[in-house]
């Protein structure tokens, strides 16, 4: 009997042992029930597709509306008519109003600096006063630098139409010339103010959106007039603009002290994108380096390689996958680009589940 207890014990041993190598076995073995049902569990992909990379810098910006600054009196008098915050003033419009007389709007790009009237000298300010008359259809003539009677039979009829005094003459201080219509960002002055010529009444922006951006002085080259960015907006939207203004560097205060920036102005290539925005914080993206039509892969698809290097595991068919050796190139937006055989554009490749 105790014989039989010590080969029955043997015998539990031995079978104990198979039974571990057997686990053993079928847990390493590539074609093992264990590792055959986990490739049967669908692993989270993603395809491997061919597109542009862009590498950038990201720079704080703000939209709103281009060219901003304030207008002041052409003379002195009582302010008796003020336009409302965000209006909008077209050539001939009425900006305010002075001793109840409208300052009118008028296209131009110099400033008027003295009264217009007949037997003055020639100059620009002649030529971009009749060409307004002349597209708000009061001059007859082929528009010039010098005031004659044509000019003076112009003013009359303009005046006429606005209903004030008709004398061929326009004072200083009775019209602004502007390049484009305008808008009213902001009224400074108030009604029945006395105001003296140079007084500021209001503050105009042209009607078109801008994005200002404060670029570090490191990063300036990749800053250049006519150059491609990308605007993050506040919505969540993404759209493109093109640099229309690169300032010289300049010393501002952030909250962790003194710094240079370059200022950059940029155009939106869509301003309807801003849609109803007035005035908002955007991010700028400027691009350092692309590759057009390259592979790409999600970053997390990579995987570190046994020794060095980096592969990917392409999916083969439901059962299996091959991890194929790849050369990461130009990381951009959360894509590499990638290099290796066998690789095309199409295939899936395993990323981890988050």
């Amino acid at each position: 009997m105790p014989q039989r207890r010590g080969r029955a014990w043997v015998w539990s041993m031995a079978v104990a042992v198979a039974v571990a190598v057997a686990a053993s076995v079928v847990v390493r073995s590539g074609g093992g029930a264990a590792q055959e049902a986990e490739h049967k569990r669908v692993p989270n992909t993603a395809l491997v597709e061919r597109r542009t990379l862009r590498e950038t810098v990201t720079a704080p910006g703000s939209l709103g509306y281009s060219r901003a600054g304030e207008l002041s009196a052409g003379r002195a008098g009582i302010i008796t008519r003020l336009p409302r915050a965000g209006s909008q003033v077209k050539l001939g419009g009425a900006l305010y109003s002075v001793d109840n007389r409208p300052v009118q709007l008028l296209r131009g790009h110099t400033p008027m600096w003295r009264t217009l009237t007949s037997g003055m000298s020639d100059g620009p300010d002649v030529r971009q006063l009749e060409q307004s008359l002349a597209t708000l259809g009061y001059f007859t003539g082929a528009p010039d630098a010098h005031f004659n009677w044509t000019t003076n039979a112009a003013i009359r009829r303009w005046q006429d139409a606005c209903k004030v005094k008709e004398t061929g003459t326009i004072p200083l201080g009775q019209i602004v010339f502007a390049p484009d219509d305008v808008r009213v960002a902001q009224t400074v002055a108030h009604l029945g103010d006395r105001v003296a010529a140079g007084t500021a009444v209001l503050k105009l922006s042209s009607l078109r959106k801008v994005v200002s951006a404060q670029l570090k002085s490191a990063n300036q080259a990749v800053a250049k007039v006519g150059g491609d960015v990308t605007v993050d907006l506040p919505s969540g939207k993404t759209t493109t603009g093109t640099i229309s203004r690169v300032g010289v560097p300049e010393q501002v205060d952030q909250n962790s002290g003194k710094t240079v920036v370059v200022p950059v102005t940029i155009t939106l290539d869509h301003p309807s994108d801003a849609g109803s925005l007035q005035e908002a914080s955007v991010l700028v993206d400027f691009p350092t380096a692309s590759r057009k039509n390259v592979l790409t892969v999600p970053v997390s698809a990579l995987i570190a390689l046994p020794g060095s290097g980096y592969g990917v595991e392409v999916v083969r068919d439901a059962a299996t996958t091959e991890t194929i050796k790849v050369e990461p190139g130009l990381f951009a937006g959360g894509f590499v680009e990638v290099t290796g055989d066998r690789l095309t554009a199409g295939q899936k490749v395993v990323v981890p589940t988050l």
